[in-house]
């Protein structure tokens, strides 16, 4: 691949590089680190190293593995949407809507670190499946059979917060 090339992929993917860390981070100057050592690490590995395929999906494994690497280091659990207090956001119209977002929300919250990736990847960052099968380095029917049980989570989470309505009986 031409440099010039290369350094136009990588300028299009440093956004999206920097948004899936700042989900997985928390943290505004923890995920500018964490895609600089991403950077670091992808521009040390030369091009004979590196496998033929597709770049993003190789930069966010790297990315990936580095925050588990990080994670591992220092004995801390970053909780990734835990501490997230979204403010309602002014263009929705109803209090019905707010509530429904809260719960998907907090059923978000609810889901494992592994599911939370797997959907965020898939659904918000575009990644087909066989490419986060590369990222996690598994095949692809297992990316298919977690996303499921992710999004079957994220259903009875978000059944199990909705509050039922309670029916009195009058005579």
């Amino acid at each position: 691949m031409p440099v010039h090339a290369f350094d136009e992929q990588l300028s299009e993917l440093l956004p999206r590089l920097r948004r899936f860390a700042l989900w997985l981070t928390r943290d505004l100057s923890g995920a500018d680190d964490l895609v600089q050592s991403t950077m670091e690490r992808a521009l040390s590995t030369t091009a004979a190293k590196r496998e033929e395929g597709d770049l993003r999906a190789w930069l966010f494994r790297i990315l990936y593995r580095q925050f588990l690497d990080a994670r591992r280091r220092s004995q801390r659990y970053a909780w990734l949407l835990g501490r997230l207090r979204e403010e309602p956001e002014p263009q929705w119209p109803s209090a019905e809507r707010e509530a429904l977002a809260q719960s998907a929300l907090a059923a978000f919250g609810r889901l494992t670190s592994g599911q939370r990736n797997l959907l965020l990847w898939v659904t918000v960052e575009g990644l087909s499946y066989q490419q986060v099968a590369d990222i996690l380095d598994v095949p692809i029917g297992t990316v298919m059979s977690r996303l499921s049980r992710a999004r079957q989570a994220m259903r009875r989470y978000g059944d199990g917060d909705q509050p039922i309505p309670s029916v009195r009986l009058l005579k």
